[in-house]
């Protein structure tokens, strides 16, 4: 650069930046390289706040939090608000609520709405303009950024020039147009009050390849960047694409890990960190996650998946930590085989390798997430049982959280039935708003409210009929003693059966189906229906127990009556 140039330079620099007085050198003082062991990354999340926190997020979030941890580094959250326009009120609220109810909370950043923690923040990009700046003023000085007039309507008439002679799309070459304006006549048009944004002068060519090594991928191969990406808006915030830069730089991140969708935006994000004289991170590009439709595959969507939403799992109330162990099964192709010789281990002993992660889009499993979160709750005692789903109820299901802590003893009896007395859990929870449709009879005002709406569930036909049912259900409302033990119970029910011409031995049921009623399994339905209006359920014989004596008859009655 000669000596007129760079006196040009320092003008056009001093007049679009008249009160930045600080340097990057300053900033490399306020923002030191971090005191890590050697080889600790130093890893961030940075959602923008346009909406709730994507499933997608939250795995780039997990990703970024076992690499920083696993190696002693450091994992923090930064807020990308640059566009504001886009700004959802309250999703910097909810980002790092979400992010703690699954264990992800950052060891520094945002760590709150409104709080930060740390030394190198402020970690809100609409908070940093003073480094942006710096940053940006120091690149007009060595003549690698430049103000450019053209207005919407001419950006519009060189696109549709491009499209019409079918070239790259962009701001480069030919089609920058404000690229050669002499210094001298971009300081005249801004003293006399033109608008302009800030762009950054490229020395790439498309025509040329470039190549990087990604963490997870290895080495990519791809054109060189000749776009004169826009560093500073007329709103005077940076772009994306200048604001990492400046950020990861001065938060000292080693690696970025980002969607596959950026890899083509990487030469631009390289060249404008050597522009800067900065050492770029290492960059690792994830996989979308796909779900199926149909026989193909496409990407989670946040309009027509319910399950793109962190906050779909939260309320249908999955255990945070199966969505966690879900995701871990996604995270490395190995980790599956880890978990079945390790079932009882921390995920913390795990190895997250990068070179494991899959480099095709991930397949979004519910059905896999349902059979891990069914195992996890299995796992639970009933007071670890009744504790979550207080938890949970309190904010999704307020109904079943007034019956459930009304009476704690009897709830917490309620969630022991199958898990301290019969030899094989039943594994009917998936996730706790399961709780209501497979425990509702425990509860008089769910159970009327069930029949209310439903009916009564008996199957009726030439042999059971109404009146059957109701015989059925007078014999035994007139025998039950809730004294009995439970084989005095059940001696009493073939009794009652065999009176009433159903079959006891079930043999001889199978050999002549036609001389009887029905079988004990099917007097048995018919007292399980009249008590839970399901076909299916826990040992009967404990519900009653559990429900007493007087509320048994009662549904009894009801049944005959209805």
């Amino acid at each position: 650069m000669d000596k007129e140039f760079e006196r040009k330079c320092y003008e056009l620099a001093y007049l679009i930046f008249p009160d930045v007085h600080e340097t990057v050198d300053d900033l490399e003082v306020k923002y030191p390289v971090r005191r890590l062991k050697e080889g600790a990354y130093v890893t961030r999340f940075a959602p923008s706040p346009t909406g709730f926190l994507h499933t997608g997020a939250l795995f780039m979030a997990l990703v970024n939090k076992v690499l920083a941890h696993q190696s002693d580094g450091k994992f923090f959250l930064r807020i990308e608000d640059t566009d504001q326009k886009r700004e959802v009120k309250g999703s910097v609220k909810l980002f790092t609520e979400e992010l703690k109810a699954f264990g992800l909370e950052p060891d520094e950043g945002v760590v709150a709405e409104g709080k930060e923690e740390g030394y190198y923040g402020p970690y809100t990009q609409s908070k940093r303009a003073d480094i942006y700046k710096i940053c940006a003023k120091h690149l007009v000085e060595k003549g690698l950024a430049y103000p450019c007039f053209c207005t919407t309507e001419m950006l519009q008439a060189t696109h549709d020039a491009q499209e019409k002679n079918k070239v790259v799309p962009g701001y480069y070459g030919i089609y920058a147009k404000c690229r050669n304006i002499s210094i001298d006549e971009s300081i005249a048009r801004i003293k006399s009050g033109e608008k302009y944004i800030l762009r950054f002068r490229s020395s790439g060519s498309h025509l040329n390849k470039t190549s990087f090594i990604d963490g997870a991928r290895g080495k990519i191969e791809i054109a060189e960047n000749d776009q004169d990406v826009v560093l500073i808006k007329a709103d005077g915030l940076p772009t994306y694409h200048f604001a990492h830069v400046c950020d990861d730089h001065f938060m000292r991140t080693t690696h970025v890990v980002r969607g596959e969708e950026w890899i083509p935006s990487t030469p631009i994000h390289i060249e404008l960190f050597k522009a800067m004289g900065f050492e770029a991170p290492t960059y690792i590009h994830v996989p979308l996650i796909l779900v199926k439709e149909g026989n193909s595959k496409r990407k989670l969507s946040k309009r027509k998946d319910k399950e793109a939403a962190v906050s779909y799992f939260l309320k249908a109330g999955y255990p945070t930590d199966a969505v966690i162990e879900y995701l871990y099964t996604i995270l490395n192709s190995d980790y599956e085989m880890w978990r079945n010789k390790n079932k009882e281990a921390s995920r913390d002993e795990f190895t997250f390798k990068l070179n494991k992660m899959s480099s095709a889009g991930s397949l979004l499993d519910i059905m896999k997430l349902n059979d891990i979160s069914r195992e996890i709750i299995s796992k639970m005692t009933a007071k670890e049982v009744l504790e979550n789903v207080l938890v949970w109820a309190k904010e999704e299901d307020k109904e079943l959280y007034d019956l459930i802590s009304k009476d704690l003893d009897y709830s917490l009896k309620v969630f022991s039935l199958e898990r301290e007395n019969v030899k094989k859990i039943r594994k009917d929870i998936i996730k706790w708003e399961d709780i209501r449709e497979n425990f509702f009879y425990f509860f008089n005002t769910l159970f009327s409210q069930d029949i209310e709406k439903n009916g009564y569930n008996f199957e009726y036909n030439d042999k059971i009929t109404k009146d059957i049912v109701n015989n059925v259900l007078d014999a035994y409302l007139n025998s039950y003693n809730q004294s009995h033990t439970k084989d005095e119970w059940f001696a009493n029910m073939k009794e009652q059966a065999n009176n009433l011409g159903f079959c006891t031995d079930m043999k001889e049921y199978k050999q002549n189906p036609d001389k009887y009623i029905g079988s004990t399994a099917d007097f048995a339905t018919i007292i399980r229906i009249a008590i839970t209006n399901r076909k299916n359920s826990p040992d009967i014989y404990l519900i009653m127990q559990l429900l007493g004596e007087d509320e048994t008859k009662n549904r009894f009655l009801k049944a005959m009556q209805s």
